[in-house]
């Protein structure tokens, strides 16, 4: 990606909220006169960070960082409560911070530039002084990566980037600003991995062999799960290529150290008739990359329709799919084994279970994003058996209908077109020849079945509901449950596929 040249007035209309916003801050920090004990500097606004990063990029981000320069805490504060109200947040008070969310889901932080010292153990362990009278270059000094140590003047458009961090973004190298500092923080071993990913950095072998030590030392001891979960769900959701910061967690070691579940990947091997990529690790890294590339696919408008081109899947289900790509294959380890002159992983799906819990009680994704991991790991291959199966006539069209229907209840409250995003990123990341590209046949037919039969609408309900046996004069009670799970039960063998069928049923079994 080419670098784009620092034009205020392209950046700054990513929205008129935030062209406003940042004007008014502009405009207020000038009208204020400088401190005599700042060195009567006069006070400057400054876009620093990430948003500086992505904007090189050619990026829109609507996380922007600003950093107040020879003005008192108490005159910014009184200055963005003026400016914003109701709408500032002070939480980070303290610390000279404030958060000011805007419409469009723009959040703006302004903050007095600041010193940190490491005082203790974990994120909270810093002593924080903001210094309104701290040179430009020595606040960029702090940051993490120099990519990330870039800063411009919003009054004069003057890019400051005292440590090349725009020359890294043009050779696409990853490299610590300072390497005293950088170890005051293990998280930023985490965020190394995700900008790897996102932006396809390579890290500097310096920054290399002081992250492999840190991770050597015991250092990522001290984050706790919530900040390592946020470092990995941008690593899934925001990288269109995972596998690199996947690759990276292995060669820091923080694989084999941390993620026992992931490093047993490595070197179990697959038969390669049906794996010719390589083994277990090679093949998930290949399915995350592949759903990386699902979850950012747009639905094509059909010609009767008038709708834009649209993602499919929410936010929740996009991060259902990532991580059920990372642990869809986390049973073969226990049971790959060599059967008659084959390698075979019989069981692996319910062997995925357990590896499965284990890794996710690592993060702090919630019990939905577990629940639909195991869901995944125990059913993925489901898509393409049924396939088979159909394909050879063993299947009826009608049975393979009530088979769906029934995967579909077992999933639930997964959705259907979250569990074949997994299953064909599962299909699509092999090396065979068209594997990327061929039609995901099992899926087309899943998919078509299920719009004929509205296996996701009506067929999902049970047959009968109280109501109406309440209606042919059965009491509500343990009895009425019963009947529900019995004619269910028959639906499921194929013996009842209507409500009349069901009544029928009812009706001469004399209840």
């Amino acid at each position: 990606m080419a670098l784009q040249d620092i034009h205020l007035d392209r950046i700054l209309q990513l929205s008129p909220n935030a062209q406003t916003a940042i004007s008014r801050i502009v405009e207020g920090v000038s009208s204020i006169s400088p401190v005599r004990e700042y060195g009567g500097a006069v006070p400057r606004v400054l876009l620093v960070g990430g948003f500086v990063r992505d904007a090189l990029l050619g990026i829109v981000s609507k996380d922007i960082d600003l950093e107040v320069y020879g003005i008192t805490s108490e005159q910014l504060e009184s200055l963005v409560a003026d400016l914003f109200p109701g709408k500032m947040s002070v939480v980070g008070r303290s610390f000279g911070i404030f958060k000011v969310f805007l419409e469009d889901g723009i959040d703006l932080d302004i903050a007095l530039p600041r010193r940190e010292s490491k005082s203790g153990i974990g994120h909270k362990g810093f002593s924080v002084i903001g210094d309104p009278a701290m040179p430009v270059e020595e606040a960029l000094r702090r940051r993490d990566f120099t990519i990330n140590a870039i800063a411009v003047d919003v009054a004069t458009g003057e890019l400051i980037d005292p440590f090349g961090g725009r020359g890294d973004l043009e050779k696409k190298v990853l490299r610590v600003v300072n390497a005293a500092t950088f170890q005051d923080d293990p998280l930023r071993i985490y965020r190394a991995v995700q900008l790897s990913a996102r932006f396809d950095l390579t890290v500097d072998s310096e920054t290399l062999e002081l992250m492999r030590g840190m991770v050597s030392s015991g250092d990522l001891k001290e984050l706790s799960k919530e900040r390592i979960t946020e470092e990995i769900k941008k690593l899934l959701l925001k990288a269109e290529r995972p596998s690199i910061g996947l690759s990276l967690m292995r060669d820091l070691g923080i694989v084999e150290r941390d993620y026992p579940e992931l490093h047993a990947l490595i070197g179990t091997k697959q038969e390669e008739e049906w794996h010719p990529e390589g083994d277990v690790w090679t093949h998930t890294l290949m399915v995350i990359d592949q759903a990386a590339k699902i979850i950012r696919r747009s639905v094509i408008p059909t010609e009767e329709s008038n709708d834009e081109r649209r993602n499919p899947f929410s936010e929740e289900e996009k991060l259902q799919i990532m991580l059920g790509a990372v642990c869809h294959d986390l049973g073969k380890p226990a049971t790959t084994e060599f059967v008659e002159g084959r390698i075979r992983s019989r069981g692996h799906e319910s062997a995925g279970k357990e590896p499965t819990r284990a890794l996710l009680e690592r993060w702090t994704f919630g019990d939905d994003a577990l629940q639909s991991s195991l869901a995944i790991a125990e059913e993925h291959l489901k898509p393409a058996l049924l396939f088979r199966s159909i394909e050879k006539g063993e299947l009826t069209e009608e049975k393979y209908a009530n088979a769906i229907r029934r995967l579909l209840k077992r999933i639930a409250p997964l959705s259907w077109r979250a569990f074949l995003a997994v299953a064909e990123a599962d299909s699509r990341g092999r090396a065979f020849p068209g594997a990327e590209t061929d039609p995901h046949t099992a899926g087309d037919l899943m998919e078509e079945i299920i719009a004929k039969e509205n296996l996701d609408g009506e067929a999902m309900k049970p047959l009968i509901q109280g109501k109406d046996l309440m209606e042919m004069g059965i009491a509500p009670g343990p009895v009425m449950g019963k009947i529900i799970a019995d004619i269910e039960a028959a639906r499921d063998r194929g013996e009842i596929k209507t409500k009349e069928e069901a009544v029928e049923w009812v009706r001469g079994n004399k209840v």
